[in-house]
């Protein structure tokens, strides 16, 4: 392995002016957020378009099987003045002409290529070839040489003498610069990085331009300033365009001048913005604030700052959120008779028939991992602020836009698989990547094992380090290896609202899907297996479905049209795992007769007395335990109170008028 590699090509000079176009420079390794790798090419003469031309990075690793994992089609694009482009995420400066996601470039024994070709000649896998090569570079941190790599690559003869070049250590500050002396010799140096500048500090000095704004969130109505600085002094006027236009943020939503001049001789120039505050529920955006056109002779050194508009009418449900649950102002909406074949089973034949309706190959849908983003949207939507989500386990709202996208976890959300996807034996495919909608969908049956993996019943939206924390620990006894919160020196630090959630999500997958099994206790190797049924029973037990569950359950139904059962029916669980395992189940709860007969019990949840108002006549109430036992029977005339004298807990209130019969769930605090 050499950090300085010297490769005497006798035929360099030839292929550079054949190819037109070299690997110039690499970075393939940043420190920290691995934000700052980038890949520089060098045209041998200036604005040399490069239409036909394709980057191709492949894989040497194990896994990786000298594939290609990443294309770049170069296609529209041409170098600059110098003769250079730089590829690259917005994080680089001079921030490049082709931008690219961050972490995006890998470290190892690798390779980067420039073919003439299509990139879609190099589908992803693509094992490396010298076809139509142009160009190559061999690279590692450290690593063992690839010798795979350098067997394929040396086949052309161009590239007879090979080697692998390292960029350092991981980790490292440094990136790999290609030099040539007077006589054509080449070699490779591992030094500071230079992105947009020739490795010799010839050609023209370019004038780096920087944008700057005070902070990153303004509220609609607000001003800001961005102001704009050169290096050195313009030796003439600068004047050049702003872009602020990005998704919906258009000319509709600011105002304020977006053609900026720097005076002659003169290094700063500013321009005011002012926000629109109009009075659509928009949701919050984000604009990029950008350079439009900057003349040849200049450098945008940042670029794309964004920020965030916070929307101020945004809306709330009409129910609360788990931490202040309501109850029975959100319906289920799942269809007439959809639990009907449950009726008079018990045991296995209750599973079955349960499985056979929410894994319905010919009904229900399958979505795709990034499908998911959508659904949580819309379903964990928080009640209290339309452009926010509901995170379980902390239990607050989050900007819906704080999504997490990168390495970066601090204040993001991200989607959390109540059952552990290690746990469950879940995983992605390719197309798992791609949001195609809910009208685009796989088949799915009690065997697709694999599409637990994007189930949003089973999906939730979780804040980043607080999943990361939770891990694919069973839920329980924090000192038996279980998992019940986020806990500050032990203690919960929070009001525990998701526990009955959790139970009704993890319960739905052992039944949902074949291979899985929820069990007592805390296994460590069983395959499928997550525990603590004990533990979850009774928090399906302590903590009942509330409205934001109910609705959340209506909206994965129209993407997946299947439900959660113990949601609609909560009794189910005993039916299943608690204390009727082995009786018949019977549906007392008939959605048409609620539908039909409009009772509102208030207040809900009550501390002792409830009225009831929608009776014409004198009712028989029963009051059940949620386990079905009767704790006692009254009478009832129109519109007066009554006094319970009901421990703390969830009841079913059964309520008898004019051959007309409802029951209604009731909570005492």
């Amino acid at each position: 392995m050499k950090k300085i590699l010297l490769l005497t090509l006798l035929l360099f000079s030839a292929q550079f002016s054949i190819a037109q176009i070299v690997i110039n420079e690499l970075d393939c390794d940043s420190p920290g957020a691995e934000n700052m790798e980038f890949l520089e090419i060098l045209s041998e003469t200036p604005n040399f378009p490069l239409d036909g031309y394709v980057v191709v990075f492949f894989n040497g690793s194990t896994s990786g099987n000298n594939s290609s994992y990443f294309t770049v089609d170069l296609d529209g694009y041409v170098t600059d003045i110098n003769g250079l482009l730089l590829i690259g995420s917005n994080s680089v400066s001079p921030v490049p002409q082709f931008l690219i996601a961050e972490n995006v470039i890998q470290n190892g024994a690798d390779a980067v290529a420039i073919y003439q070709a299509d990139d879609l000649d190099f589908p992803e896998e693509t094992v490396a070839t010298i076809d139509n090569l142009i160009d190559v570079l061999l690279y590692d941190t450290s690593d063992a040489d690839d010798q795979d790599f350098i067997d394929i690559f040396s086949a052309d003869p161009r590239f007879a003498d090979i080697e692998q070049i390292n960029e350092g250590p991981a980790n490292n500050p440094n990136s790999i610069q290609r030099f040539v002396d007077s006589e054509g010799v080449v070699t490779y140096t591992s030094t500071t990085p230079t992105p947009r500048a020739l490795n010799d500090g010839s050609g023209v000095v370019l004038n780096g331009i920087t944008m700057a704004i005070a902070q990153d969130q303004y509220d609609e109505f607000d001003a800001f300033d961005i102001t704009f600085t050169s290096e050195t002094p313009v030796t003439e006027d600068l004047t050049f365009n702003i872009l602020l236009d990005n998704f919906g943020f258009n000319t509709s939503d600011y105002t304020g001048n977006t053609t900026i001049t720097i005076p002659l001789n003169q290094t700063t120039a500013s321009t005011t913005i002012t926000l629109v505050d109009d009075e659509d529920d928009e949701g919050d955006e984000v604009t990029r604030i950008r350079f439009s056109n900057l003349p040849p002779q200049y450098l945008a050194l940042n670029n794309n700052l964004r920020i965030r508009i916070v929307d101020n009418d945004f809306t709330m449900a009409n129910f609360g959120t788990p931490l202040n649950p309501t109850f029975g102002n959100v319906t289920s909406t799942q269809p007439t008779g959809y639990y009907n074949s449950l009726d008079g089973l018990a045991d296995d034949d209750l599973r079955q028939a349960l499985q056979d309706i929410i894994a319905n190959p010919n009904v229900v849908r399958a979505q795709t991992y990034a499908d998911v983003l959508d659904i949580l949207v819309e379903a964990d939507q928080n009640p209290l602020n339309s452009n926010q989500v509901w995170l379980v386990y902390k239990e607050l709202g989050r900007a819906k836009l704080d999504v997490q996208s990168s390495s970066d976890n601090f204040e993001k959300w991200n989607r959390e698989h109540t059952y552990p996807r290690s746990r469950g034996g879940f995983f992605d495919i390719e197309e798992d990547e791609v949001a195609d909608g809910r009208d685009i969908f796989w088949t799915t049956k009690a065997d697709s094992l694999r599409h637990g993996n994007s189930d949003a019943h089973a999906l939730r939206s979780a804040d980043a380090i607080e999943n990361s924390t939770r891990n694919n620990k069973h839920y329980g006894d924090p000192a038996l290896g279980g998992y019940n919160g986020p806990t500050v020196n032990g203690v919960l630090e929070t009001g525990a609202s998701f526990y009955g959630d959790v139970a009704r999500s993890v319960l739905y997958m052992e039944i949902r899907y074949n291979g899985l099994s929820v069990v007592n206790g805390y296994p460590e190797n069983g395959p499928g297996e997550l525990g603590d049924l004990a533990t979850l029973l009774d928090w399906h037990r302590n903590d009942p479905p509330d409205d934001f569950e109910m609705n959340r359950n209506n909206v994965v139904y129209t993407w997946q049209f299947n439900r959660n059962p113990f949601i609609d029916q909560p009794d189910l669980v005993e039916y299943i795992w608690g204390n009727n395992v082995g009786q018949l189940w019977d549906q007392e709860l008939s959605v048409t007769a609620f539908n039909d007969n409009q009772i509102n019990v208030y207040p809900n949840p009550t501390t002792n007395s409830v009225t009831i108002k929608g009776l014409n006549a004198q009712a028989d109430l029963q009051v059940f335990s949620i386990e079905g036992k009767l704790l006692k029977s009254l009478q009832y005339n129109t519109e007066t109170s009554i006094n319970l004298n009901l421990p703390s807990g969830l009841y079913l209130l059964n309520i008898s008028s004019e051959d007309k019969q409802t029951v209604k769930k009731l909570v005492v605090n």
